[in-house]
């Protein structure tokens, strides 16, 4: 299979240092390492980053721009979104399919929305999906702390048999290309 990896939302504006997400540090550099390893063995990532009109996340603001610490290549391929599907109005089915993709590790922020949504919608498409069960995080919700969160996401998307392909949740470090 050829895998493609999406790192999604990892941007300053929601990494940011006075509030960030659960384990945001480790997280980074679980992706860092992550995406060193699908580069050195030829498989393309993308950068997938969220925009509004306006506010935190306006395009080209500070807080739209990858989250410090963020490990970017010049062959990665940058995909703006508006939803929490990666997918939706956006150029990134066409450019897996460019890369001749069957196989996704997905990785980043936020693991109850746009995690979730683009692992779902990535399922639906037929891909099988690798999700990167600690390089992804959220922040503290009234109802849970992040990392419960994200423990419940690897939980609930590995066990979906519906879609037909496979959804595994497995350590980042554990991820071989």
């Amino acid at each position: 299979m050829n895998t493609a990896v999406l790192v999604i939302d990892v941007q300053q504006g929601l990494f940011d240092p006075a509030r960030p997400p659960a384990e945001a540090r480790e997280v980074i550099d679980r992706i860092n390492r992550l995406t060193a390893r699908a580069r050195a063995a030829g498989a393309p990532v993308a950068m997938i980053v969220h925009e509004s009109p306006s506010g935190a996340l306006a395009h080209g603001s500070p807080g739209w721009q990858l989250a410090d610490g963020l490990v970017s290549h010049p062959a990665d391929r940058l995909v703006r979104k508006t939803t929490p599907d990666s997918f939706l109005r956006t150029e990134l089915a066409a450019w897996l399919a460019e890369q001749g993709a069957t196989s996704l590790v997905i990785c980043g922020y936020a693991s109850e929305f746009c995690v979730d949504t683009t692992t779902r919608s990535a399922a639906g498409r037929g891909f099988h999906i690798t999700l990167a069960a600690d390089a992804h995080t959220t922040h503290d919700k009234d109802h849970a702390d992040g990392g419960s969160i994200r423990a419940h996401h690897n939980y609930v998307l590995s066990n979906m048999k519906s879609f037909g392909v496979r959804i595994e949740a497995v350590a980042a470090d554990d991820i071989a290309f």
